[in-house]
């Protein structure tokens, strides 16, 4: 309040708004409007004013929200929905209250029992240790690091876990997942598919605030038939392979860093035939990953419509990550835009939503809200054991 108040002095003293206004570091209209409210209310105008609402959506009469109170405490059994038609039934007002509405009143005065929702927490997932090329592939981004022309490289890395093969090595820009889709199709057209790919929880292989951590990217491999493992979070030593190869590589394609992507990419192609096909591996018996690898039998050739034939109805999700039921949305992921999903009735106004073999969640069509049940991509549904 004090520059306010030294600011309204001064204009009051005959200096010039603009000028002033320059001097404060505030526009002309901000200053206008200090002047208004002191001419109008004097110093009082110049304090912090609320920026609480005049009316808040969910602030009831008192005579109704005690009416709400009371029926609870009379039928405690009862949720918002049967109390809305009670309060209907008894109150004089010209509309009953909204079920959200009814539900906060409750939730203030402690007469909500708040289930325990599972939300995903970044945990890791069941590691393996497979000795046969193509069980598991590991992938990571190696740390940024600046061109000679000042921008920023960020290379997209894929390796075999048992025979340490190199199968990507690619230079880009960012790590946007539309950027990583080409670089993984290559690898699974060049290489087949991999029975796993381990990564860590970061994008774009992971998404901490999507349902159960899932990445548009991870979908894709789940639709593909790759198995997701995950290492925990602050320990990659959990994906030591990979790192150890990340330091090669920065010490040997990195140092000095190129002059721009072009050259840099020229660098990590000579760097993947060196790796795999020259450099000895003290962990392979002095042996080249060469010289253990080789391609997946099982090809890659994209996508087959996902199907339902044992569930009520097959639905769409939407690019905002919905589904339409009945006329209602149910909110799923954004993660799962595009894709088929499965909606079964497993209670009386109750469905159960599944995407493959997985099932995701509940929601009642009343709510319309998804209830997400035990991570169904946590270790119970990886054939793999613990490292």
């Amino acid at each position: 309040m004090d520059e306010r108040v030294r600011f309204v002095a001064r204009l009051l003293d005959g200096e010039k708004m603009a000028p002033l206004c320059a001097e404060f570091g505030i526009s002309r209209k901000t200053g206008y409007k200090l002047y208004d409210r002191y001419k109008a209310c004097g110093a009082e105008g110049l304090t912090d004013r609320s920026r609480r609402p005049f009316r808040q959506a969910n602030q009831l009469p008192f005579a109704i929200e005690e009416l709400i109170v009371r029926l609870k405490r009379e039928y405690p059994g009862w949720g918002a929905p049967k109390i809305r038609e009670k309060v209907r039934q008894q109150s004089t007002a010209p509309h009953a209250p909204a079920i959200s509405t009814i539900h906060a009143v409750l939730d203030r005065h402690g007469l909500v029992k708040h289930r325990r929702r599972r939300r995903h927490t970044t945990r890791g997932t069941g590691l393996s240790s497979p000795t046969v090329a193509n069980v598991l592939w590991c992938a990571d981004y190696k740390g940024e690091f600046m061109l000679g022309n000042r921008r920023y490289c960020y290379p997209l890395t894929i390796t075999d876990f048992a025979s340490r093969y190199l199968l990507a090595c690619e230079a880009l820009g960012t790590t946007q997942a539309r950027f990583a889709f080409p670089i993984f199709e290559r690898a699974f057209k060049d290489f087949g598919l991999p029975g796993a790919i381990r990564t860590d929880n970061g994008g774009p292989f992971a998404s901490a605030h999507a349902l159960y951590g899932l990445s548009k990217l991870s979908v894709w491999w789940l639709r593909l038939g790759i198995q997701i493992e995950r290492i925990k979070p602050g320990h990659p030593q959990q994906n030591g392979r990979h790192e150890r190869m990340h330091l090669t590589l920065k010490k040997e394609a990195t140092k000095p860093a190129a002059a721009n992507v072009l050259q840099q990419q020229a660098r990590f192609d000579a760097f993947i035939a060196r790796y795999n096909q020259e450099r000895p591996h003290q962990a392979l018996g002095m042996k080249v990953p060469a010289d253990l690898y080789a391609s997946s039998s099982r090809a890659y050739h994209g996508l087959t419509e996902l199907t339902y034939p044992l569930h009520d109805k097959t639905l769409t999700v939407t690019n905002c990550g919905r589904i339409c039921f009945n006329g209602r949305k149910v909110n799923l992921s954004h993660v799962f835009a595009g894709q088929n999903v499965g909606v079964t009735q497993v209670g009386d106004r109750v469905w159960l939503v599944s995407f493959m073999q997985y099932d995701l969640g509940y929601f009642d069509d009343e709510t319309c809200r998804l209830e997400p049940i035990e991570n169904p991509f946590g270790p119970k549904v990886l054939p793999m054991s613990p490292e």
